[in-house]
């Protein structure tokens, strides 16, 4: 007899279920709709975070890829690549990262540095941000793709699902929220640090085994690309918490890009 905690019973089955539609209907533009909003289907979205990660990634390397067999070069190739992950997710995660740059660089107290966060325009931290990040992911990814295709492709999905796994990670257990509404007091705190670090470690043995294809080296380079992205979105984010008191949205998605472009960055070095 099944118990009802069993992995294949009906109730696991619906809390995977929940999960992912949180994961795609919060993450992506995808036409997903979630059915729950509570701390439970919260959880499993935060847990499924990489999963829509990688389809995001997968958009991301097949764009690129068409554009190189279609004749395009490798810059177009990787503009193309960076394109999809930011109108994937309405570039929200960009958005957060201008504005947690802006919010950080402005010297003031939490309450008006999180009022400065709110404002829909962006200020002189925010732009150079963006501008620096977007350009390293750019040449990153050009230089991958002249290099070879399928180096490319993967660090455009390996990128994706590390800026995924970083809000895995930002969302366990004791980080609080900064304020008492929006998405990011919704899923602070969901995730147990077991789990967190059960799918930290999941995700990175995947990369090392999907670099594995491309030699021992890429493997160990692919591997080392998600260590060193999540352990450079968790600074960002205990900078965040010790500076706003807890984390946002925008923490969120600041997370994400960080761990984005380190990804990127690692994976381009000793090439």
């Amino acid at each position: 007899m099944v118990s009802s905690s069993s992995p294949t019973s009906p109730a696991s089955s619906s809390c995977l279920r929940d999960g992912l539609r949180f994961a795609f209907g919060t993450l992506t533009v995808l036409p997903v709709r979630v059915h729950r909003w509570d701390r439970g289907a919260a959880r499993g979205g935060m847990v499924c975070a990489p999963v829509a990660g990688l389809v995001v990634g997968g958009g991301a390397a097949g764009l690129g890829l068409l554009l190189l067999l279609l004749g395009a070069g490798p810059l177009l190739a990787a503009v193309a690549s960076v394109a999809v992950p930011a109108a994937l997710t309405r570039g929200l995660h960009l958005d957060g990262l201008a504005d947690t740059a802006d919010g950080l660089g402005s010297g003031k107290p939490a309450e008006d540095a999180l009022r400065i966060m709110k404002q829909s325009d962006i200020g002189p931290f925010g732009v150079l941000t963006l501008v620096l990040v977007l350009l390293a992911q750019v040449a990153v990814l050009a230089q991958l793709y002249g290099g070879s295709w399928a180096r490319g492709a993967l660090a455009a999905v390996v990128s994706a699902v590390a800026a995924r796994l970083a809000l895995t990670l930002a969302a366990r257990a004791g980080v609080p929220a900064a304020r008492p509404e929006g998405l990011g007091a919704a899923v602070a705190g969901v995730v147990p640090k077991g789990t967190a670090l059960a799918v930290a470690l999941t995700v990175v043995a995947a990369a090392g085994a999907a670099g594995a294809g491309l030699g021992g080296y890429d493997a160990a380079r692919t591997a080392l690309a998600v260590a060193a992205a999540v352990a450079a979105a968790d600074l960002l984010l205990r900078r965040c918490v010790s500076r706003f008191g807890g984390v946002t949205g925008d923490v969120f998605g600041a997370v994400a890009e960080t761990a984005a472009v380190t990804a990127l960055v690692v994976l381009a070095l000793g090439r």
